[in-house]
């Protein structure tokens, strides 16, 4: 059995998958704040549980925001403040006596939909999350490429290509990121950003919903943005598939159920692409809320 932990600030969720990779049991506990001993516990108990009730030693792995193993061999996740600069992979693989792994959750979400029953048949998924920000990951054969310091798949803290420029105006504010630098595509592309840049030209304070809910009704300032948004995403996107040129995108995040990005997309992105290229299969997430759990057991799939 293989047993995923997707951890955040304020919920652990253990979800417990057999050979078929179908879920069979999983329980959510809140995440420990008090010390590191009790986070360290409450995941063990959870795993002691799951082993009692099915009669067997599953495998471990944990899915969590940040950089889960750093050069000293400690976990940096400053929303996990009782396990950030801990060895929570050594000790944790000490004391349930198996091989623990860990990634970053985006990196579990991309994973998660890569071994999905209809996607497992291509070689290398790029998965995208446009929420709050804009991240994901990368998998190439089944397995999360983690890069040298865990941010690959940190897409949105790429920077506006030039023929953005060309969708949004030269003039089009560069706003600093909350990494430091100026003009990162996840300020405009992630819903905040969606909304954020009707703003800019409409000078009205509105939500995604909103907007994709006038887009929706025919309203035509709301159609002029998701035509400007479309492009922009995928004159980034184009960008991003001239380096990593994926057979699969799998796009999650709340902005994920703007269906009508997917008709769109496909058509808009060869102008972005070398002549070569042929535009990637483009599909919204399979497995929602689920998958910081499901990729997180699936860690074990390969060696």
């Amino acid at each position: 059995m293989y047993y995923g932990f997707d951890i955040g600030g304020s919920k652990m969720a253990l979800g417990v998958y057999d050979s078929e990779r179908r879920l069979q049991w999983e329980k959510r506990l809140p995440t420990p704040h008090d010390s590191y001993e009790n986070f360290l516990t409450t995941i063990a108990s959870m795993v002691e549980e799951a082993d009692t009730r099915f009669g067997l030693k599953g495998s471990v792995g944990i899915g969590i925001p940040g950089m889960p193993v750093t050069d000293d061999g400690t976990l940096y996740a400053a929303n996990v403040p009782a396990a950030s600069g801990k060895p929570v992979q050594a000790d944790l693989s000490a004391m349930l006596g198996r091989e623990v792994r860990m990634d970053n959750d985006a990196n579990c979400f991309a994973l998660s939909e890569a071994w999905d029953d209809e996607f497992r048949e291509y070689p290398v998924v790029m998965g995208l999350i446009l929420g709050t920000g804009v991240g994901g990951g990368i998998i190439v054969n089944g397995k999360s490429i983690t890069g040298r310091n865990y941010i690959t798949g940190e897409f949105g803290h790429t920077r506006l290509p030039v023929d953005a420029l060309n969708v949004l105006g030269r003039d089009i504010p560069l706003t600093r990121c909350g990494c430091g630098q100026h003009g990162c595509i996840e300020n405009y592309l992630s819903g905040r950003g969606f909304a954020w840049v009707y703003q800019h030209f409409y000078s009205e304070p509105l939500d995604s919903k909103e907007i994709v809910a006038r887009y929706r009704a025919g309203d035509d300032k709301a159609i002029a943005h998701v035509d400007r948004f479309v492009e922009l995403l995928a004159c980034c996107l184009g960008s991003l598939l001239t380096a990593i040129d994926a057979h699969l995108v799998v796009i999650g995040g709340g902005l994920s159920n703007f269906t009508e990005m997917y008709q769109q997309l496909p058509e808009r992105l060869p102008k972005y692409l070398l002549p070569v290229a042929k535009v990637p299969r483009i599909e919204p997430a399979r497995h929602g809320d689920a998958g910081g759990m499901r990729g997180a057991a699936f860690l074990h799939l390969t060696e």
